[in-house]
């Protein structure tokens, strides 16, 4: 069970960070805030974190495999 938490927690983590790195390169591709498509950063975004918690599935996290 402490497995699991351990990466779940991981996993969670690195999908947050993902999400955070591609809302703010996908705000930053519009030239002033103001032209700023929320729906698709946020849409973006949400991909982004399903993405990466589906490639820790698939290959593992290299924090939790060497305890």
């Amino acid at each position: 069970m402490d497995d699991i938490k351990r990466w779940l927690k991981a996993a969670a983590i690195r999908a947050v960070r993902t999400v955070a790195q591609s809302a703010l390169a996908t705000v930053g591709t519009a030239a002033v805030l103001g032209d700023v498509d929320w729906i698709m950063v946020a849409s973006a975004a949400t991909l982004a974190g399903i993405l990466s918690l589906l490639t820790s599935i698939v290959t593992g996290l290299p924090e939790c495999n060497n305890q």
